[in-house]
């Protein structure tokens, strides 16, 4: 299965370019499962996900939708003790543990900071996900251009860790545009290529103040559908969510992949 969607859903600067006004906030997700076929659930990274909300969730979309879940910062970006590690871990397990049994989870998606550079420590840790998350397939982002090499690929596939490769600014240090998939989940995230906020920004969300051009969407679908070969499911995910763009450029992915979505 090919999913396209974005990163995220409920966002207040989406009225009128996405959703009309018609529709209220507690209806976003049931409208904008008539779009797509799938969503990447951010806020789990903010806050550890309630058992009570992802259910809730699960009942306002199709059975054949798909969450992808980001995992808590503490799992990614504030790792502390073992003790502290495995009390985060079997939170965010109890939390996304309804929309498993629902059979909606597609993944879990841990996104490392470019702080996370290769060590034998952290690739360790990397590795040791797939049993930390045994309910479900775990995929790995990695923001520093470090990791980017055969090995870690092939280490990654022998632990049948998931990869996400990356749409983002041609700059140095980040990750390079790739197209490998190590798993039965193979998944692309879209940042935007704005340069000049990348690293130089007020607020969080001028990084992805990005909308793609046709040219820069088509450039991706050869290796999309060569993905989607190679994968059991593909997830296509947009990130420049700053005023509706992800929906947008999700949309118009949707059309070149010819795929039966609005």
């Amino acid at each position: 299965m090919l999913y396209v969607g974005t990163a995220g859903f409920s966002y207040s600067d989406w009225r009128e370019v996405f959703y009309p006004e018609s529709v209220k906030p507690q209806d976003y997700l049931r409208f904008y499962s008539e779009h797509f076929p799938c969503v990447e659930l951010n806020f789990t990274y903010y806050r550890q996900p309630s058992p009570e909300n992802m259910r809730s969730m699960t009942f306002k979309v199709p059975d054949d939708f798909r969450f992808t879940v980001k995992a808590h910062k503490t799992m990614t970006h504030e790792i502390g003790s073992q003790k502290e590690l495995e009390h985060e871990f079997e939170t965010f397990k109890q939390g996304v543990w309804p929309m498993y049994e629902s059979g909606k989870l597609g993944c879990i998606l841990f996104q490392f900071p470019w702080s996370f550079k290769p060590s034998n420590s952290n690739l360790e840790y990397v590795l040791s996900l797939k049993k930390r998350v045994p309910y479900a397939q775990a995929v790995v982002e990695f923001r520093n251009a470090l990791w980017a090499n055969d090995q870690i690929y092939h280490s990654l596939e022998r632990e049948g860790i998931g990869f996400c490769c990356v749409d983002e600014p041609d700059l140095k240090g980040l990750f390079p545009r790739v197209s490998v998939v190590t798993s039965e989940i193979g998944y692309l995230r879209f940042h935007g290529r704005n340069k000049e906020k990348w690293f130089n920004h007020k607020e969080a969300w001028e990084r992805y103040d990005y909308l793609y051009t046709d040219d820069e969407l088509q450039s991706w679908v050869p290796d999309i559908e060569k993905m989607a070969q190679t994968s059991k499911d593909m997830y296509v995910i947009f990130n420049n969510c700053h005023r509706g763009q992800a929906g947008l450029n999700a949309k118009r992915m949707q059309e070149l992949l010819m795929l039966p979505f609005e």
